[in-house]
């Protein structure tokens, strides 16, 4: 029969090891979240690159003549010298509305 010293030096051992275990799976799912965590943030920073390049684009187009008259046209109304400008009524429009100036979106 084992003596008690040996029954607790066993006994501390498996505790030691059931800690040991039990903080490595600890660590394991740490990990695990870690790495979901930086594949979140990558697919963020994807998105967040592809958005810089669209608009370094976009302020390279408008920095051209034709993305200034693109604007001015689009945004503002504005037509060139000489240009006629046509006006079309909705036949179930109101007379009263055909007067208003349609919002800006």
């Amino acid at each position: 029969m084992p003596s008690l010293k040996q029954i607790i030096l066993i006994a501390l051992a498996v505790l030691g090891l059931a800690i040991t275990v039990s903080y490595y799976r600890f660590e394991l799912e740490r990990i695990a979240q870690i790495r979901e965590a930086i594949g979140k943030s990558e697919a963020v920073l994807k998105e967040k690159r592809e958005s810089v390049r669209n608009y370094k684009e976009k302020v390279a187009f408008y920095r051209t003549k034709e993305g200034a008259e693109h604007l001015a046209r689009e945004q503002y109304n504005l037509v060139e010298n000489g240009e006629r400008v046509i006006l079309l009524k909705s036949p179930d429009e109101k007379p009263e509305e055909a007067n208003e100036i349609p919002p800006q979106e």
